[in-house]
């Protein structure tokens, strides 16, 4: 009930601020609305090198698009109307995508100065985030499907594959939020021509270009920021620069450091280890060697320091995992971390208006994740025989052990378009092909790190074509047909597989506000190494779990486990099956001249079949009632269905937009709910534009209410409501003031739901570590510096 009551206040309350604002905007703005026409004009003029979606026919007429590489202190327009081309790899506006599109502009980036980057995803529809608060790393959930790469993670183009087995999502990256522009984002498997694996959807990320410093008019440019923040004491300092050298030779260079101490929840309660030290830096070379030619090269470096797993308690400071203070806990193992990631991309763009044959873009990358970790702290204090006198056991290692894990990453993905005209028929031709490998190494000096993160050399390849067809303004038509071919190796194992995956899309076009369609699509899912191959004992969390050994056999002297993990090499890969109706709204001048609507909203239900999810089977243990083995198994099928919602009305002196998600997911066969589906969430937002548009005051309000509906071995998230404030004033052309208070209502609160311990009992670094942080004030400056 309180769940329930809280949705319906979200609602009424996110409705009645948009009825609001649109009744004040129509009486209050009618007066000045030549005044807005052309302010708004003359600000729109200002932002640089947009450029129509191509074809030009495939676009309903509306206010002037908006480059994704916007230039930093461009007066804000719609996010919709960005260019993007996540959805079919043809250039085109989010709106006018015929799929669940939604993007992340460079402008709002700025005005959020995020710590990570779930403080940028979480207000959008079917969008969650699971962050560890001790771990800098994300995973993204997109549509209650997570893991493994069902969600495909691309930075400039380059795959982001690195998944390590432990109390986190089994998938996660790492990318320093200071150094992105802009963020992509595609829902389902509508994007399946962008690559293997993404049945859940795309999630792609542009790093900071030369565009997005140096402005119009000038050779070089320079853009100095710093943020300072409470909440225990953050602060990040960054430097981005860029120069054209010659009209065809650009170069761009830039770096980030910030610090945070361990945060303290919306109780009070310090969240220790959650503090860290974070390093990155990039530099591009763009050449154009001749019309219509882009040559760049890009390189990534990052380093994350940080220390991960539960403190023991402390007098004073009981680290509780609890709202109400209580379920003291007294540690977990923990290790000091220092992860470094590196991305090398070299990719070529071919593209000039008058031909028709050839619009290329072709990229190769390397990526590569090191996790290199020393325990420093274990749980039983007690000296180890097997440890040589120190605490540890044979599963976690000893005190003082090294352990690393090391994912190589290198790939290729290739495209092109040609397009025609017959009669009233306007047809764009896209095909390509992409491949990627990882390979996987593990070492564990004394622990079963190993063992449970296997190593291993997995290819994925595909290749696709797809049409896209545009008759007049009354239908547009997609279809796609993708080919997608693995093989996995380790050792004397090995497995692969291929599939065909099709696509289409029809849409009807009577009127140029609204656009609805229909789409069919299918994804193909290879399983992972760490799926296939997993094999060893899982950690006991005291000596009493311990009742009997692995078969892979025993990790050392008088070492047992919870439970053990099975390997299974019969794993088969996972199709989703998605059926989708949307609608893509858009208005100009709807009360007022220059104002505009933007909406896209999508009813969807994705059928995945040989649904990989673990699986625990064998006999109970008498005393403790644990299952004895855990293995990734093939279930029949599972189902996830839903609505989203994505709005946003925009006046210029002022807007209002209310986005939710509401969905279900279930495993057909056991009956039970999906653990990985996340809150139903409803986000207002609310901003203003004062002084000319110097000064802006916005607020992003997200309800969310807990999923219930999971397996009885996993905790449900907590319901709750999350309110952020920002401020933005811009006194001059070159300085820049933001400031931000975020959790204003200093809310305790857990986003995703997590698993329960072997004997029943929740694992408890993983709630502890889940928590959110309480209410945080920022404030930041950003100065830039430009000449001719």
């Amino acid at each position: 009930m309180a769940d329930g009551a809280r949705i319906s206040r979200a609602l009424l309350l996110g409705a009645s601020v948009f009825s609001i604002a649109l009744l004040v905007g129509e009486a209050g703005n009618a007066q000045t609305a030549g005044t807005q026409a052309a302010s708004g004009a003359s600000e729109r003029q200002k932002q640089s090198r947009r450029k129509p979606a191509k074809p030009p026919q495939e676009q309903q007429p509306t206010a002037p698009v908006m480059n994704a590489r916007a230039q930093i202190g461009a007066a804000p327009v719609q996010s919709l109307d960005t260019l993007t081309v996540v959805a079919s790899k043809t250039e085109e506006r989010a709106i006018d995508a015929l799929a669940p599109v939604s993007v992340v502009t460079l402008e709002e980036i700025q005005g959020r100065q995020a710590s990570t980057l779930g403080g940028l995803l979480y207000n959008i529809p079917g969008v969650w985030v699971q962050d560890r608060g001790d771990e800098p790393s994300t995973s993204i959930n997109i549509r209650g499907l997570q893991d493994f790469g069902r969600v495909a993670v691309v930075v400039d183009g380059a795959r982001q594959n690195y998944q390590r087995t432990g109390h986190f999502a089994n998938g996660s990256f790492f990318l320093n939020p200071e150094l992105v522009s802009s963020i992509d984002i595609v829902r389902g498997p509508t994007a399946n021509i962008y690559g293997s694996g993404a049945i859940g959807g795309v999630a792609s990320f542009r790093t900071k270009d030369i565009d997005d410093v140096v402005r119009p008019g000038e050779r070089w440019g320079v853009d100095a920021k710093t943020i300072l923040g409470t909440n225990q004491g953050r602060a990040l300092g960054s430097l981005f620069g860029g120069v054209h050298v010659t009209p065809n030779v650009d170069f761009f260079a830039g770096g980030t450091y910030s610090t945070q101490e361990s945060y303290k929840d919306g109780t009070g309660f310090e969240v220790a280890n959650t503090g860290n030290r974070l390093t990155a830096g990039l530099a591009k070379l763009t050449v154009r060697p001749a019309d219509g030619h882009e040559v760049k090269l890009g390189t990534i470096f990052q380093e994350d320091l940080y220390n991960v797993g539960q403190p023991p308690r402390r007098a004073g400071d009981p680290n509780s995992t609890n709202p109400n203070g209580t379920n003291n806990l007294n540690g977990t193992s923990i290790y000091r971390t220092d992860v470094k990631n590196y991305t090398t991309t070299l990719g070529w763009k071919y593209s000039q208006p008058d031909d028709k044959v050839f619009d290329w873009d072709a990229k190769v990358y390397w990526n590569r994740t090191e996790n290199d970790q020393i325990k420093t702290f274990h749980i039983n204090t007690t000296p180890s025989a097997f440890c040589g006198g120190v605490p540890g056991n044979p599963v976690s290692g000893c005190i003082g052990d090294n352990r690393g894990y090391l994912l190589d990453t290198v790939g290729f993905d290739a495209h092109n378009t040609s397009r025609f005209e017959y009669a009233d028929w306007h047809h764009a031709v896209t095909y390509g092909a992409d491949a990627f490998q990882d390979n996987v190494k593990t070492a564990d000096r004394r622990g079963t790190s190993d063992v449970t993160t296997p190593g291993g050399r997995r290819t994925v390849s595909g290749g696709f074509v797809q049409w896209k067809a545009t008759y007049s303004t009354l239908l547009e038509t997609i279809g796609a047909l993708r080919y997608d071919n693995y093989s996995l190796e380790s050792g004397a194992t090995s497995s692969g597989g291929d599939r065909l995956s099709p696509k289409i899309t029809v849409a009807l076009m009577p009127v140029a506000v609204v656009t609805p369609y229909a789409s069919y699509a299918e994804g193909y899912r290879t399983p992972s190494i760490t799926e296939t191959l997993v094999n060893g004992p899982h950690a006991g969390a005291t000596a009493f779990d311990s009742f009997f050994r692995c078969p892979s056999g025993t990790p050392g002297p008088g070492a047992d486990s919870t439970f053990c993990f099975l390997p299974n090499p019969n794993l088969r890969p996972e199709v989703g099956k998605n059926k989708e109706i949307g609608f893509n709204i858009r208005k100009n001048d709807l009360f007022i001249a220059g104002d505009s609507f933007r909406g896209k909203i999508n009813f969807f239900r994705n059928d995945i079949t040989d649904f990989i999810d673990q699986v625990a089977f064998g006999t109970p243990h008498p005393i403790f009632r644990a299952l004895p083995f855990l293995q990734y198994q093939n279930v029949a099928s599972a189902r996830i269905q839903g609505f989203e919602a994505e709005t946003v009305y925009d006046a210029g002196l002022w807007y209002a937009g209310i986005s939710g998600s509401f969905q279900d997911g279930k495993n057909l066969q056991t009956g039970f709910g999906l653990y990985s589906v996340p809150p139903q969430k409803i986000t207002t937002t609310a901003g203003i534009r004062l002084l000319d548009r110097t000064l802006i005051l916005s607020m992003l309000w997200t309800s969310a209410i807990a999923n219930r509906n999971i397996p009885p071995t996993y905790t449900p998230a907590t319901s709750y409501d999350l309110v952020n404030l920002y401020l933005q004033y811009q006194p001059t052309r070159d300085l820049t003031f933001n400031f931000s208070v975020e959790n204003l209502l200093n809310q305790y609160y857990r986003p995703y739901a997590i698993p329960v311990g072997s004997t029943g009992d929740t694992q408890n670094d993983v709630k502890w570590a889940s928590a959110g942080a309480g209410i945080v004030f920022k404030g930041g400056l950003r100065y830039h510096f430009g000449g001719t």
